[in-house]
């Protein structure tokens, strides 16, 4: 599936249930991932916001 169909289905949800069902297929697809790969994931994910969050989601 392509990232702009990804896109076109999260565009038609409640953002509420879209985190939901973002989450809930994360969670399966986590354990498939290569460690940098997860960090490379998070760090997309949070974007260029500084030290800050990067040291806090040590406590992950």
């Amino acid at each position: 599936m392509s990232t702009n169909k990804i896109q076109e289905l999260v565009n038609n949800m409640e953002p509420q249930a879209a985190a939901s069902a973002l989450s809930f297929e994360l969670k399966g697809l986590f354990p498939l991932l290569d460690e940098d790969a997860r960090i490379r994931f998070v760090m997309n994910l949070i974007g260029d916001s500084g030290d800050d969050k990067v040291t806090s989601l040590v406590h992950l």
